[in-house]
């Protein structure tokens, strides 16, 4: 608990806050404790944890980006016929049911990445090149620190919250459509209504696009329905 959030001799500052303005990335992510596992629900809404302790509460920032990876299931062989364990699909219910409803709603973006076969290594290169799309993710922070040049403290399209974010962030009234029947249909929390309005934007700022279309949020959905787990 401590190595992540911070604590131990001296209350000293966990992995989320040595991870501040940067990355942390955790592995087998369904392996951590459930309780340090929890601990991570308030720091990712706040941007800083309060390691308490008997004489004193000292306060660390943490905003940080979360990447957590995880098999499909225990052994990892789900989606393998031949290979998979007699308690398909259950096994695999149980292995990312220990990542709780309220912290996986705090994920904006969820995906299933499929094992890669022999053949698939010996194709050629294809797709964007890493050159191609840091240029991209360039000037959409570019434009977002335009957006937001008169807002204090907001500097990107995760910062922006409230009005601030329903007004930068409005679809047009197919893509408000089509995020109203999502909702209804998914059951999307207030929180998960917002992220995939703030993902929609920043999709249609990669497009170079002046506002949200109904494209732009059914990519930011498709981010964001329920997967293996």
């Amino acid at each position: 608990m401590a190595a992540i959030v911070g604590g131990g001799k001296g209350a000293k500052p966990g992995e989320i806050s040595l991870a501040h303005n940067g990355v942390l990335f955790m592995d087998e992510f369904p392996e951590y404790p459930r309780a340090v596992l929890e601990t991570l629900r308030q720091p990712i809404e706040t941007g800083d944890v309060v390691v308490a302790r008997a004489n004193a509460h000292v306060r660390y920032p943490c905003r940080f980006l979360l990447i957590a990876a995880a098999n499909p299931c225990k052994c990892g062989y789900l989606p393998d016929p031949a290979r998979a364990c007699a308690r398909v699909p259950q096994c695999g219910e149980d292995y990312l049911g220990r990542i709780s409803g309220p912290l996986m709603d705090r994920f904006d973006l969820r995906l299933d990445v499929p094992p890669v076969t022999l053949a698939d290594l010996d194709l050629p290169a294809a797709g964007e090149t890493s050159a191609s799309i840091a240029a991209r993710v360039a000037a959409a922070r570019a434009v977002q620190a335009a957006r937001f040049a008169a807002a204090p403290g907001v500097r990107v399209n995760a910062d922006a919250e409230g009005a601030l974010l329903e007004e930068v962030a409005a679809p047009d009234a197919e893509g408000r459509a089509l995020l109203a029947r999502a909702a209804e249909r998914f059951g999307l929390s207030a929180r998960g209504y917002h992220r995939v309005l703030r993902v929609a934007r920043t999709i249609a700022d990669l497009d170079g696009a002046p506002g949200v279309s109904a494209a732009h949020v059914a990519e930011a959905l498709s981010y964001r329905m329920p997967t293996t787990a």
